[in-house]
């Protein structure tokens, strides 16, 4: 029951009182990374949601676009900017995911989302992630999140999404403020997901 339909009003409440309380750093954060990103205070990719439906994810922007003599994009950790770092150390990039939230996107636990491209790389096992809605935190993050590997993130997605529960959903809420105030697994300017991918699926498929 909860799974399938309390869950979903635990998500919308928490999201709605979230952007609530947090509203006065939310305007302060996107003021600052406006100037900082000339005008670009928001990141948006696309990501797969549920049952591998494509949406729109929606992040502070922690990167400026400032690119070399030839028009490429400088190394991640050269965008970075200041009140990005900030933000970034301290999650609060993930902020503006409540909005993701509030239109039924993502999910406050759960798998995290990732690129669309990814879909024809995944195993019978790992496409069971993609059953339920992606989340801004998950199993997977708070057990070691850029520190273990692939095969073991989407070993432990799979896992949630065989024992979801509100128990277990409140531990990985817990789990994730514990982590988030050591600043532990947090994502560092040189941290390339798409780049550690395509090396786990040349390591897979190879």
């Amino acid at each position: 029951m909860y799974k399938h339909f309390f869950k979903r009003i635990f998500d919308f409440l928490a999201a709605l009182i979230g952007l609530v309380v947090l509203s006065p750093l939310f305007i302060f954060i996107t003021i600052g990374l406006y100037i900082a990103n000339r005008g670009k205070p928001f990141f948006f990719q696309k990501r797969s949601g549920r049952n591998a439906k494509p949406f729109y994810i929606v992040k502070f922007k922690t990167m400026n676009d400032k690119r070399d003599q030839d028009g490429n994009l400088l190394p991640d950790a050269e965008r970075l900017t200041r009140i990005g770092v900030f933000v970034r150390k301290t999650s609060l990039d993930e902020i503006p995911q409540f909005i993701n939230i509030l239109k039924g996107d993502m999910s406050l636990i759960g798998p995290r989302p990732l690129l669309p491209e990814y879909e024809n790389f995944y195993d019978a096992t790992q496409k069971r992630r993609s059953e339920i809605t992606p989340g801004i935190t998950g199993w997977a993050q708070v057990n070691g999140r850029n520190a273990i590997s692939w095969e073991e993130r989407f070993r432990l997605d799979v896992w949630y999404v065989d024992h979801v529960s509100f128990a277990l959903d409140l531990k990985i809420l817990l789990l994730t403020i514990q982590k988030t105030i050591k600043s532990e697994g947090i994502n560092d300017a040189n941290g390339n997901i798409k780049e550690a991918f395509d090396k786990y699926m040349i390591r897979k498929n190879g």
